[in-house]
């Protein structure tokens, strides 16, 4: 007998509180790290939670039955880099990075998980071998590395066809996390992630916001740096 394992099912309200939820947690990790100076553990901590909320808000539209064939993993991809490169400059300028540009903002990191999972659902040999070399690549140069990118494509994959191998790879990018993060907050997402599926959350969705929001509000956390 084998074993089935439940299907995720999130509404679009659901899936925008999530986005709400983790721009929130961003903000607030944002603040506490270039105007605080890390002075919030507490804040820093919430802030663990963001990026794994924003992954998988990315990786069940990308799993969608038609997300392919509607070509939203090209349109998605072009979005994630023209504002990844908007977001590149007060990205760099507010500092905290470990050398130079390196390494590239999250939104970087999102592009890197679209790509390998466009050139996943190609499925030839030539798909594989260009989506591997962009985890190799993608994952060297941007926030959360390796682990973000495998989180991704574990949540993906589940969402697409649910079993338990990539169960075990979402958790165990989870626990790699504590190596970048300093800790296993990033699990507290799951017990999030897990609730949304039950609950119907009537938020309207505002395509471009986090798209504009993102380069935006680092900008403004620039500026606030600057001295008066």
């Amino acid at each position: 007998m084998t074993l089935q394992y439940p299907r995720v099912v999130v509404s679009d309200g659901t899936l925008e509180a999530l986005k709400w939820l983790a721009l929130l947690l961003m903000v607030a990790d944002h603040t506490n790290k270039y105007l605080l100076h890390d002075a919030s553990h507490t804040l820093f901590n919430f802030g663990r939670i963001a990026m794994p909320l924003f992954v998988f808000v990315l990786a069940y539209n990308l799993a969608r039955p038609d997300a392919y064939k509607r070509g939203a993993h090209s349109r998605t991809i072009k979005r994630l880099a023209l504002f990844g490169l908007l977001a590149t400059p007060p990205f760099i300028a507010l500092g905290g990075l470990l050398a130079g540009w390196w390494p590239l903002n999250i939104l970087f990191a999102l592009l890197s998980m679209t790509a390998i999972i466009y050139f996943l659902e190609q499925q030839t040999i030539r798909g594989y071998l260009i989506a591997c070399t962009v985890f190799i690549v993608g994952g060297s140069s941007v926030e959360f590395w390796w682990p973000v990118l495998a989180f991704g494509i574990a949540l993906w994959w589940y969402c697409k066809t649910p079993k338990i191998a990539p169960l075990i790879i979402a958790v165990v990018a989870l626990l790699l996390l504590r190596i970048i993060n300093g800790n296993y907050w990033a699990f507290a997402a799951l017990p999030i992630l897990i609730a949304s599926t039950t609950v119907n959350i009537p938020v309207p969705r505002y395509q471009w916001l986090f798209y504009h929001f993102y380069p935006l509000h680092l900008t403004l956390l620039w500026l606030s740096t600057r001295p008066v």
